[in-house]
């Protein structure tokens, strides 16, 4: 009887996995992710194998008795977990662009056996010493330069996993790791469930006073979608930023913001214990790793190095911004007096409005201007076309390619000379199951692997105006930039060329990947890159030079209090991160005391951004935020080079693509800087971009 039922569970084990898309080769093009073939069931059976195989391909490491060497160990380790990778790269990505509640509560399970097997991993001794042994012993092995980075960040990336610690304090950092896990799942969780719960339907028509029709069309459709009466106005992006800037009424924009700021504040969603306890469960690790505060331990891995010189870049800007930023704000509140013709005070849930309308007042230009001439087909053309002109890389779509929503499309991508370079999603439109933002990332990495290079599967998504019954998708000015910003981070992906795949793409220091990302914002106020693309969507009319004048005139409109706004997310996260004992005071007043000089405007009782700083408590920029100012810093000084020697400039696009984008993690990221660059930054190019000196 035992044998027969042993029988029936194999037989039923090997039917799950025969059936189980996960194992064996994708039969797509380009062995590209199979949506429509995976379901739920799939996923646990392809994380335990994938976890299975990764411990048997580290017991061979392990195990094997040949003196350690690059090949051995470091090179079997980097090549170890390929179905594990396979599994969480679309797994974790639907999570955050096509999620659903079955998908959330598996990422439950999943999570702790994750964290287990990397800490398996981690902290195995007689794994490390063999590590240890080749790290030690490197000039034996005549390294490549990036053989030699590999070496090293392998060995760091044990060393900051607790892999030098005792026995009991390998239990510690077990029990934190897992923690840490669960905690920023959950927070991330809370954002997206808290932003979908609030709806504000409006049935008066009294109540759109100000609104564009445009607006008004989403917001009906939206209703129709839900099936409710009149206008649907929600917390995702594209609702509530147009709400909060044409709506002239106060009350209602005072009711979005406190919607929008009170998330996850309480009920059935709070955040509030988790930002404790992931602030101090942080601190816990950093301070069993022998540092005192997590961005102590987390800067060590950055090209700030440390906590002093990332308060320096902060402080040097806010003391260089802050005067800009004081007469802005000034300027807007008599304006905004001057308007409605009695003394108000000007609050948050104000500045957005009266802002768009002083902008009109002074550059004749505002966001409904502009949209006509921003189709989002145009739009594609042009930020493709872009690549195409600076790097020779062109894009074809192709219907073969699994997608994982019907708004998704999938791009063959080539490189100048007809070669196969990636292939690239694109995911434009807000859904329920879609967490808020833009991003890229990857459904599979780009590695060099006897003789052949595995190129990559990337995607960006993004959370763009949707197109409404009788009108295409027309996006904002800063829409448009987001789809710039996000392409960067692409090209850096699509245009990986390392050997190894852990260095490839992206996977550089976090002050240094958004470099790419942004440099490519400072083509959106050139005249030359908008008449590639830019044609009204009814008549096809270029756009007017008068309007790219005005667009050019406004590009430091309110630069000094955006800058404060950035730098105050920055102030936030470091406090957060450099505390040396557990928060135990009023988290609002904590927040308002990290935010110091930055803030300009009236704080709002009950208000509070970091119950859903998804950022730096659910994603990767933890110690972190700091990364877009130093960015800033960079992509100024290295796009005066596109200004000197020209725009497309190919001499200047082939540097940059061999210097920054092809070589992702394999050097230091400043001498890679310097080599396309000639000289390291100073903050001067963005001081002079900004308006803020001449």
């Amino acid at each position: 009887m035992r044998k027969t039922l042993l029988s029936v569970a194999l037989i039923a084990t090997m039917s799950l996995s025969a059936s189980n898309p996960f194992f064996g080769k994708y039969k797509t093009p380009h062995e590209t992710a199979p949506f429509s073939e995976i379901k739920i069931e799939h996923y646990m059976p392809a994380f335990e194998e994938g976890i299975r195989q990764n411990q048997l391909e580290i017991d061979a490491i392990v195990k094997n008795r040949a003196v350690p060497t690059f090949d051995n160990t470091i090179v079997a380790l980097e090549n170890s977990g390929k179905l594990l990778d396979k599994v969480s790269s679309v797994f974790y990505n639907l999570l955050s662009s096509e999620s659903s509640d079955e998908l959330m509560e598996l990422s439950k399970q999943v999570q702790p056996l994750l964290s287990e097997n990397s800490n398996n991993i981690r902290l195995n001794t007689l794994l490390f010493n063999k590590v240890k042994e080749v790290y030690d012993n490197q000039e034996r092995f005549n390294l490549t330069p990036e053989q030699k980075m590999l070496l090293k960040k392998t060995y760091e990336g044990f060393e900051a996993s607790g892999a030098t610690l005792n026995d009991a304090d390998k239990e510690k950092y077990r029990e934190l790791s897992q923690q840490l896990g669960q905690l920023t799942l959950m927070f991330g969780q809370n954002a997206l469930k808290a932003t979908n719960a609030f709806e504000m339907v409006i049935t008066d028509e009294a109540d759109l006073a100000g609104l564009p029709q445009g607006v008004k069309d989403a917001a009906s459709l939206a209703a129709k979608q839900k099936g409710k009466e009149g206008y649907l106005f929600t917390l995702q992006a594209t609702s509530y930023g147009p709400f909060m800037k044409y709506s002239s009424r106060r009350d209602l924009r005072e009711k979005m913001y406190r919607a929008y700021n009170s998330r996850c504040i309480g009920g059935e969603f709070d955040n509030l214990e988790n930002v404790r306890q992931i602030a101090a469960t942080r601190l816990a690790i950093a301070q069993l790793l022998g540092k005192s505060t997590y961005a102590e331990q987390a800067l060590d891995k950055r090209m700030a190095k440390n906590q002093e010189n990332v308060y320096n870049l902060l402080n040097q800007l806010l003391e260089a911004y802050r005067p800009t930023a004081i007469q802005e704000v000034r300027e807007l509140q008599g304006f905004a007096i001057g308007m409605e013709g009695q003394d108000i005070t000007l609050m948050p849930w104000d500045f957005g409005y009266y802002s768009e309308k002083l902008k009109d007042a002074k550059y004749s230009i505002n966001d409904e201007m502009m949209k006509p001439y921003f189709p989002l087909e145009s739009v594609k053309k042009g930020v493709f076309g872009l690549a195409t002109r600076l790097y020779g890389v062109t894009f074809k779509k192709n219907s073969k390619i699994p997608v994982y929503h019907p708004e998704v499309e999938a791009f063959d991508v080539f490189d100048k000379n007809g070669k196969f370079l990636s292939v690239l999603y694109t995911d434009f439109h807000p859904r329920e199951g879609k967490r808020a933002g833009a991003w890229m990332s990857s459904y599979k990495g780009q590695w060099i692997a006897n003789g052949k290079n595995s190129r990559p599967h990337i995607t960006i998504v993004m959370n763009f105006t949707r197109p409404t019954e009788d009108k295409p998708a027309l996006l904002t000015y800063d829409e448009v930039n987001t789809f710039l910003h996000e392409f960067g981070h692409a090209l850096h992906g699509m245009m990986a060329n390392t050997t190894y795949e852990s260095m490839s793409g992206t996977s550089v220091y976090r002050d240094f990947v958004e470099l790419p990302s942004q440099i490519m914002e400072n083509f959106m106020s050139e005249k030359e890159f908008l008449d590639t693309f830019a044609a009204h969507y009814q008549t096809g009319e270029t756009i007017p030079v008068e309007l790219i004048e005005k667009i050019k005139a406004s590009s430091n409109y309110n630069t000094g209090y955006a800058c404060l706004r950035q730098l105050s997310f920055g102030l936030v996260d470091m406090a957060f991160h450099t505390i040396n004992a557990p928060i135990n005071d009023d988290l609002f007043v904590f927040e308002q005391n990290a935010l110091g000089k930055s803030q300009i405007l009236p704080s709002v009782d009950g208000t509070l951004f970091s119950s859903t700083f998804s950022h730096i408590f659910a994603g990767g920029y933890a110690a972190g935020y700091y990364s877009y100012k130093w960015a800033e810093v960079l992509d100024a000084d290295a796009f005066s080079v596109f200004h000197t020697q020209g725009l497309f400039d190919q001499n200047t696009a082939e540097s940059f693509r061999e210097n920054i984008l092809e070589k992702g993690g394999t050097e230091d990221p400043m001498e890679l800087y310097k080599r396309f660059r000639g000289q390291e930054p100073s903050i001067e190019a963005l001081m002079r971009r900004d308006g803020i000196i001449n």
